[in-house]
């Protein structure tokens, strides 16, 4: 099975360093499986190719797991895995490029961040719903898609198609993101993982999944594919992207076979009918932490009197769209350090088709939070939802004095979790996200919050967000300034 990643960039070669493998080297990886092998087949300041070929061993792949294949009966004698793209290349390639995963070049820091010109080929990849389900769960993350079936016989085109698609993916991404989407979806497509499928491999989706899983549309699909349609750890994982302060519905959408389509909601209407004959309130599901914080942060900016919303780390745009639809706010801005955290949000908000009124009092940009920017003037409110505590505690101070100091709004809302909660959570260990640098309890959130308004000219309250525990606090704390 092959995959090729191809650039264009300038210097293509920057490829390589981003891979952390040489264009000039040929490397040899044995997996339990069999070898993966990189090789660059054409390597030039204009135009870089790396190729990841995996040669897989029929009788290892037997011995280990063949019994999980989805086509039991015959897996032990004939399979698909040494050809076709699935499971089997996701963890070679989680293996092989986990450092270019992670975004780390020691070589070259600067690379990792930036957005390069890409062109992914998977010639064969198997895929359980067709073209249009390549399309549906790569499109929305930026990529240009082009799915073609794969016939059983090119021969006898009267037989139809195999369950196989040509795979070829164009877009301007970074290049750690390009290889996480892969990750993820290659075994969702599959929908046929080769291993056993154990509780750490939630954590591995929400390490992958991180800043673009948490806002695509077909969330709840990919997350029971890649969980083996194991209903618990789904659930799970739910739970991680919903309460670790990523932006997600409160819901998983229906555990059924996405193949059925016509009843996907049947068991649930007729739950609901069952429950009215014998009359029943139908169940009422609580809401996740991440909704009742964005409706906590709307209801303070109307009590306030806010008309006028810029909305700080907006990510891919929850917050904005909720201040939209009330028209109460004239004008309301969004601003984050993420060019595709933006792109999504642009997409979420359908900005190309929104009405000329409604896309007159919005504004996105990027920028960062530790930089004067004139454009954060002029503001009644601004808010800092689940923000403040990805910034490096070095930083903080240049972000105060930036949100406080220079943009000065009337208001600021501020929630952080409250780290005192976090033993509530079962399934917790450290951090509600891999990417916080701290948590404060509350005591050292009111102490940072009291600080900052005494030196900026500000007083603050407090408000608990969720459901406030007499032990230990709510899980999420805000703070109201008001200058």
């Amino acid at each position: 099975m092959l995959l090729t990643i191809t650039t264009t960039a300038t210097p293509a070669t920057d490829l390589g360093f981003l891979l952390h493998k040489h264009p000039d080297r040929v490397q040899e990886f044995d997996r339990s499986f069999g070898t993966a092998t990189v090789f660059y087949p054409e390597s030039g300041e204009g135009r870089c190719t790396a190729a990841l070929l995996l040669e897989v061993d029929p009788i290892a792949l037997v011995r280990s797991r063949g019994k999980n294949s989805p086509d039991f009966s015959l897996s032990q004698y004939v399979n698909d895995r040494p050809y076709a793209a699935s499971s089997l290349l996701a963890v070679a390639l989680g293996d092989v490029f986990r450092t270019a995963r992670a975004g780390r070049c020691k070589a070259r820091p600067d690379l990792p961040g930036r957005p390069m010109p890409l062109e992914i080929r998977l010639p064969a990849l198997p895929c359980r719903g067709g073209p249009e389900l390549a399309v549906r769960l790569f499109e929305p993350l930026g990529w240009a898609v082009e799915a073609k079936a794969v016939p059983l016989d090119e021969g006898f085109p009267e037989w139809g198609d195999s369950r196989y698609v040509r795979l070829t993916l164009s877009g301007t991404v970074r290049l750690a993101d390009a290889l996480n989407h892969l990750y993820v979806l290659l075994p969702v497509l599959d929908d046929g993982k080769h291993y056993w499928i154990a509780p750490d491999e939630v954590d591995k989706l929400v390490r992958a999944g991180e800043g673009w899983l948490y806002g695509h549309p077909e969330r709840g699909l990919i997350m029971r594919r890649y969980l083996g349609r194991r209903w618990a750890l789904a659930r799970t994982a739910l739970a991680r992207l919903a309460e670790l302060g990523d932006e997600t519905e409160e819901q998983l959408e229906p555990a059924v076979d996405e193949d059925a389509a016509a009843g996907e909601t049947a068991a649930d209407e007729a739950a609901a009918a069952e429950a009215a004959a014998q009359g029943e309130a139908p169940e009422v599901k609580p809401k996740a932490l991440n909704v009742r914080r964005r409706e906590a942060v709307l209801e303070t900016l109307e009590e306030l009197g806010a008309t006028s919303v810029l909305d700080l780390g907006c990510g891919q745009g929850e917050l904005v769209g909720a201040l939209l639809a009330r028209p109460r706010f004239a004008r309301v801005a969004g601003m984050d350090v993420s060019a595709m955290a933006l792109t999504i949000a642009a997409r979420k908000l359908k900005l190309d088709r929104m009405p000329d009124g409604k896309r007159a009092r919005l504004t996105l940009f990027q920028g960062a939070l530790t930089y004067t920017d004139k454009r954060l003037a002029g503001y009644d409110a601004a808010v800092l939802m689940e923000v403040v505590e990805h910034v490096d505690p070095p930083r903080l101070a240049a972000l105060e004095r930036v949100v406080f100091g220079h943009a000065r709004p009337q208001h600021v809302l501020v929630t952080t979790p409250n780290i005192e909660y976090n033993p509530r959570y079962e399934f917790l260990t450290g951090l509600r996200h891999r990417d916080h640098r701290f948590e404060w309890t509350r005591a050292e959130f009111a102490a940072w919050a009291e600080r900052v308004a005494e030196q900026y000219g500000y007083q603050v309250t407090y408000k608990p967000v969720g459901d406030d525990d007499p032990e230990v606090g709510p899980p999420t704390q805000m703070g109201v300034f008001t200058r």
